[in-house]
C-alpha cells in the first residue's frame, strides 16, 4: 500500500551552516566540515542456475573525515601520544541542526583513531586549515529526525 507523501518545503531543508564538532567533548566551533560513513566489507556468492551475482555482508568499517580551521594546536597531544607508541582513542561528536528545519541529528563516534596527523601545514595567503581522517569502531544516534511519513 502506497503512503501519500507531503512534498517539503524548501525551509526543511537542512543547512550546513548549523552543524557542530565536538573533538573529546570539547566543542571545535572553528570546523569546516565534518563526514561519518559506514563502508561494507562483503564476499560475493554465486549460486548455480543464476546469473545475478549476489553478496553476503562479512563486516563494517566506520571511517570519518573533519576539516577544522587552524586555531588551536589541536592534534598536538594525540601527536605526542603516538610518537611515544601509545593508541590514544577518541570520541567524536557531530551535530547538525537547522532553526528552519526544527529537528536536530546528532551522532557519537566511539573508539576513534586518526590515520596521519600532520604537524604543521599553511600556504601564504591562505586560512591554515588541518583535515583529519581516521577510523572508528562504534557509534550511537544520539539524536535523529523522523520522517513524518
Amino acid at each position: 500500500m502506497a503512503t501519500n507523501r507531503t512534498k517539503p518545503t524548501p525551509g526543511k531543508v537542512i543547512s550546513g551552516t548549523h552543524g557542530y564538532f565536538w573533538w573529546n567533548n570539547s566543542i571545535c566551533y572553528e570546523v569546516t566540515s565534518f563526514e561519518a560513513k559506514i563502508t561494507t566489507n562483503r564476499e560475493t556468492i554465486n549460486f548455480s542456475g543464476d546469473m545475478w551475482e549476489d553478496s553476503k555482508l562479512m563486516g563494517v568499517k566506520g571511517e570519518y573525515t573533519v576539516k577544522i580551521k587552524k586555531v588551536y594546536s589541536r592534534a598536538k597531544d594525540y601527536a605526542e601520544s603516538l610518537a611515544s607508541g601509545v593508541d590514544e582513542r577518541l570520541t567524536f561528536i557531530g551535530k547538525l541542526e537547522d532553526p528552519d528545519n526544527g529537528g536536530t541529528e546528532r551522532i557519537r563516534l566511539d573508539s576513534c583513531w586518526l590515520d596521519e596527523v600532520t604537524l604543521m601545514n599553511f600556504e601564504n595567503g591562505s586560512i591554515a586549515e588541518d583535515e583529519f581522517s581516521g577510523g572508528f569502531t562504534g557509534f550511537e544516534y544520539l539524536d535523529s529526525i523522523s520522517d513524518p511519513c
